[in-house]
């Protein structure tokens, strides 16, 4: 039986009905603390390009679901029906008229939660729909890009992209901007199959010396293939004839589509086939159709970074999110992310962060270190923690799944000081929102129950190691009912009836009406995180040392060490539904205690060992000082 606070605070939904606030106990403290003005640095706004990617907090959002601030451009300047222009507010697959504008509008509700780096979507030319007939959904997302140069008309022009940089940086904010060089939008089509999906083909039974295969005429003379050795100029001027494994082409109308020009032409794609997501075909088969570049030839890498390069140099962006990073080579990401470092110091961004997409649903870090000893990329997204959150919090797993996660950082390059770098999250746009996966492993559970872990998984996001990355749409108690369009809800008023029949946490409304409530309790919860984690530099930027853990659900405690000073905060969650009480380790000079959330001892026990009492999902953060 959970436990119920004596007394608990009302607040009001954007409707003006009043509904029960945060119910654990030391959220109650926790919502008390100030979160006015969140988002600015203690220097104001001129100091944001001083702050290291590990003091951000992030806010994660698809442009067009978040705010329409312009409607005349809601079918990106196209005529005709929603096959034409992708535009259909009542389909959760099409665009539903969220833009630029809308997001300058809305920048102050961001900053007020506390965040201090807007993360969005891409935002350049999509196509703007695709897929078979009758199953056909639009490039609302952003990720099936044809024109890399352009802002996609449905989201504004580039003038607006430049208004919406100025905007981020005058209130001492950073713009994080999704790219994509792994593929374009699916335009190549083979003729051996233009109505249907083609079969990966490997290199070993379709060479690039034969055409169509090992039977098929010579081509290619010269040739040496596209590993690390051979990715050359001289090399890949002797591949002059896609057709080694599929017949691609372009069809009629849409030879110039894509921007720059030499993205028209199929030799510089690997026209294998679609991905199996194993083996070679992770690397050189179309995502899901998407066709995929040959990243190994040396002008695309070119080419590459004269696009993203010119976006650093025009509008000044603070960083990359790279989507599906795991499926470019590594050669490609050894030669980028240098290029980008450089090409953002000489314009005065000296903390520009990049991190890579590597999806994995393993709580372990191994698949994602590698991508940064081998790809040598800054930092991934750390799809370990996300695993390991909702195994423990929304799952019924023990606490030593997080042990064991944090047991890997030192398998990152640069050790656990670059695991402090990497963005953490709990839901995102791909697989789902945290609320949706408590619902998934506990049917039946109430509302307050969802509600309590979905706050708990926020307390490990804001103080565990990590740059926590908030996606859009949590504070508002949006939950879904599973992953991709199913978790890219509105927050104006939605006319998707999916989305305006599920059951928001921490409010009585639907996604019918606006969802941009301050007042909501996950909002102010959220805010007070990130101004806690603000104030405090160990939670910033303090070693992370695990000090409890439990084979069940149960106790999971850390301690972060502030860089700056002898000051210990312990940090002890209870991810059981009964309350916990144990002796754990600290620092055996941090004889004082004081709480900052929740309910804290005065004093160790003795030099070195601390107890704890942590409610039912719940946690608490404790201070120490130095003295004995």
């Amino acid at each position: 039986m959970l436990e119920s606070p004596a007394r608990a605070p009302q607040a009001r939904d954007h409707l003006g009905r009043t509904f029960p606030a945060a119910p654990a106990l030391s959220m109650l403290a926790l919502l008390a603390l100030p979160v006015a003005g969140a988002g600015q640095d203690a220097a104001g706004t001129a100091g944001f390009r001083a702050r290291p990617p590990e003091d951000e907090v992030v806010y994660f959002l698809l442009p067009d679901r978040f705010e329409n601030g312009d409607s005349s451009n809601d079918r990106g300047g196209l005529s005709g029906d929603r096959l034409a222009t992708g535009f259909d507010p009542t389909d959760k697959g099409f665009y539903h008229g969220g833009d630029v504008k809308g997001l300058i509008s809305r920048l102050d509700y961001i900053q007020q939660l506390g965040a201090s780096a807007v993360w969005v979507a891409p935002v350049f030319r999509n196509k703007p729909v695709q897929g078979a007939k009758g199953r056909e959904s639009a490039g609302y997302h952003g990720y099936w890009i044809t024109d890399f140069t352009r802002v996609d008309p449905h989201l504004g022009t580039n003038d607006d992209f430049r208004a919406l940089t100025d905007a981020v940086h005058a209130r001492g904010m950073k713009l994080y901007l999704d790219i994509v060089v792994n593929h374009t939008a699916d335009v190549i089509a083979y003729r051996e199959c233009p109505m249907s999906s083609c079969p990966y083909r490997s290199h070993a039974e379709f060479p690039y010396q034969r055409r169509g295969g090992l039977g098929g005429e010579p081509i290619n003379s010269g040739f040496l293939g596209d590993d690390a050795p051979h990715q050359t100029a001289g090399n890949f001027a002797r591949l002059t004839r896609p057709d080694y494994a599929y017949t691609p082409y372009v069809p009629r109308g849409e030879e110039h589509v894509k921007a720059p020009e030499w993205l028209n032409d199929p030799i510089y794609y690997h026209n294998r086939g679609n991905s199996t997501f194993s083996g070679e075909s992770s690397t050189f088969g179309d995502f899901f159709g998407l066709d995929d570049l040959m990243t190994e030839n040396p002008r695309v890498l070119e080419g590459f970074i004269d696009i993203y390069g010119a976006w650093i140099d025009e509008y000044g962006i603070d960083g990359f999110r790279i989507d599906t990073a795991k499926h470019v080579n590594p050669e490609f990401w050894q030669a980028f992310v240098p290029a980008m470092l450089a090409r953002a110091k000489v314009r005065g961004i000296p903390n520009f962060h990049i991190f890579g997409e590597v999806h994995s649903q393993s709580p372990d870090a191994g698949p994602l270190a590698v991508h940064t000893r081998v790809d040598r990329l800054p930092a991934v997204l750390d799809f370990g923690f996300a695993a390991a959150v909702r195994a423990t919090v929304a799952g019924s797993q023990g606490t030593e799944v997080l042990t064991r996660l944090f047991e890997g950082d030192p398998l990152y390059e640069g050790g656990a000081a670059a695991a402090r770098r990497l963005p953490t999250f709990i839901s995102n746009h791909d697989d789902g929102r945290f609320a949706y996966f408590v619902r998934t492993a506990r049917p039946g559970i109430s509302d307050e129950e969802v509600l309590r872990r979905v706050l708990l998984a926020h307390a490990m996001l804001f103080t565990l190691r990590g740059v926590p990355a908030v996606y859009y749409g949590d504070e508002q108690g949006f939950s879904g009912r599973g992953g991709d369009q199913d978790a890219r809800q509105d927050m104006f008023a939605s006319r998707v009836t999916s989305y305006s029949n599920e059951r928001l946490l921490g409010t009585g409304g639907t996604t019918a009406h606006s969802s941009f409530n301050r007042e909501h309790p996950l909002y102010r919860a959220i805010a007070a995180l990130a101004a806690l984690r603000r104030r405090e530099g160990g939670l910033r930027r303090g070693a992370q040392r695990v000090r409890a853990d439990a084979a069940a659900p149960g106790v999971f405690a850390v301690s972060r060490l502030d860089p700056e000073g002898a000051r210990e905060l312990l940090i002890a969650f209870n991810t059981s539904t009964t309350p916990v009480s144990a002796q754990v380790s600290v620092e055996a000079a941090s004889g004082r205690f004081a709480s900052l959330v929740g309910a804290c001892e005065p004093a160790a026990s003795a030099p070195g060992s601390y107890h704890v009492s942590v409610p039912p999902l719940d946690y608490i953060v404790c201070a120490s000082g130095t003295g004995p």
